[in-house]
């Protein structure tokens, strides 16, 4: 079953077989789902809290969230997961930035009615079938970024 298997993968190459390669444990798509759902919650409680700028702060929060906590948005660091970059350094604002864009763009459009909570809802559909069906659990913003969303401690020495 997809995302239930721990699966152990090498962000530098996958058929790596070096000895003192780190090797990261994949995070299950359940895990990334549940954590995504709690930064979209606190994304939709800062447009709520903070008007008039509540909108900016909820897209600001969606977009670099991932930099936070070395890694970690604040969904991540409750489900304890982290993301990294492909070589195994810790993700940055502007990877944060360039992985959470189409999220960003659903955040924007949630907010036409109708239309835009169809787009929304597709947007993320897609993003959340493009994990499921992904072999290394990478959706279309970790592909721009190069990132991958791991077990936070997951890491062990290639043996």
């Amino acid at each position: 079953m997809p995302g239930m298997a721990e699966e152990v993968i090498s962000p530098e190459s996958p058929e790596s077989n070096e000895e003192d390669s780190p090797e990261y444990s994949k995070a299950s798509v359940l895990n990334r789902f549940v954590a995504k759902i709690i930064d979209l919650i606190v994304a939709a409680a800062f447009s709520k809290l903070l008007s008039p700028v509540g909108f900016f702060a909820g897209l600001t929060y969606l977009l670099i969230s991932d930099g936070f906590f070395d890694g970690r948005s604040l969904g991540k660091k409750l489900i304890r997961l982290r993301t990294i970059k492909e070589g195994g350094g810790m993700c940055a604002y502007r990877d944060s930035i360039l992985r959470n864009l189409t999220m960003g763009i659903g955040y924007i459009l949630f907010f036409i009615p109708y239309i835009g909570w169809l787009l929304t809802l597709i947007i993320y559909s897609i993003e959340g079938l493009i994990i499921i069906g992904n072999e290394k659990g990478l959706r279309i913003g970790d592909e721009m970024a190069k990132t991958w969303v791991i077990e936070d401690g997951g890491t062990d020495v290639a043996k």
